[in-house]
């Protein structure tokens, strides 16, 4: 009787370890960045601020207008940023491996560049030099 105990108990633990280790699996991008076709779809694709946290990790309110923001990032190596009063284009370089962005303003002599903490088809998380960190989502 104990024995048959023991194992049901080592049935449900390990059941249970597997169950946990697929719900982390499955609801956790962090980390992930995947090609640089997720960026931009098959021609472009539009991010929108989710969330966004200081160096500390604080959340960081949004106003109106920062909700209104826009991200278009081109299959072509370009990128725009909108907002309700103001619009910026420039060129962008992505390396995979590094896992970095290099975000260049148009006229401008230097890029912004960030890491790319997540990048899959309807999440972005770029993070800045100070450790600040910008989580987009597919528009």
């Amino acid at each position: 009787m104990k024995n048959s105990q023991l194992v049901a108990r080592s049935f449900l633990a390990s059941f249970v370890l597997l169950l946990s280790l697929f719900v982390v699996a499955c609801g956790n991008d962090k980390g992930k960045v995947e090609a640089v076709n997720m960026l931009y779809g098959t021609d472009s694709k539009v991010w929108k601020t989710a969330k966004e946290t200081s160096a500390t990790g604080e959340k960081m309110s949004q106003t109106d207008q920062q909700k209104q923001e826009e991200l278009r990032i081109f299959a072509n190596g370009n990128y725009t940023m909108t907002s309700p009063t103001e619009s910026t284009s420039g060129k962008y370089t992505f390396d995979q491996a590094g896992k970095t962005i290099m975000m260049t303003p148009q006229g401008a002599t230097a890029g912004n560049q960030f890491t790319v903490e997540t990048l899959t088809d309807d999440k972005l998380t770029l993070v800045g030099t100070s450790g600040a960190k910008l989580m987009l989502e597919k528009q």
